[in-house]
């Protein structure tokens, strides 16, 4: 299932990007029938893949003219560093939403592919296995939260 998240989000991103647009407008049945998957597919794609966290806003009405509007929104690498630091990791992190967080700093081009291969490295469950798994998430915030600070840092 991810397999096709992944190609529906691809084209998508595509879509944004030969619009040369940061507002799409599409109609979720037609592309349901486009990628032959049901509506909730493409609804899990749009909710995991184009939330807020991730720099988008979905736009949407239901019905037979129905449609959804997504909106990319462009911010400062800073305020995007900011916003992870003070809403989106917490007090502890679990390793999924860990990973969706470096990934969305890369696909910012705030780091490296290279830097994001070590970082999620750093945060795996088997480099913080010395502790149990509630202590394990709570060091794993910890960890990346100073990341990103030194990413403030060194963008300063």
């Amino acid at each position: 299932m991810s397999k096709l998240s992944d190609i529906i989000e691809g084209f998508i991103k595509e879509l944004m990007d030969s619009n040369q647009s940061s507002i799409i407008e599409i109609q979720r049945n037609m592309l349901a029938q486009q990628f032959d998957c049901s509506p909730s597919q493409i609804n899990y794609v749009l909710t995991t893949r184009f939330n807020n966290e991730r720099g988008y806003i979905i736009e949407s009405r239901r019905g037979g003219g129905g449609y959804i509007k997504i909106y990319k929104v462009e911010t400062s690498k800073q305020n995007d560093l900011e916003k992870i630091l003070n809403e989106s990791i917490g007090d502890a992190i679990t390793i999924n939403k860990a990973f969706d967080l470096i990934d969305v700093l890369n696909e910012k081009r705030i780091i490296t592919k290279r830097e994001q291969t070590i970082i999620k490295i750093i945060l795996t469950d088997r480099t913080l296995n010395v502790v149990n798994q509630q202590n394990r998430n709570k060091l794993r915030s910890d960890i990346l939260k100073e990341i990103i600070l030194a990413i403030i840092n060194s963008t300063n």
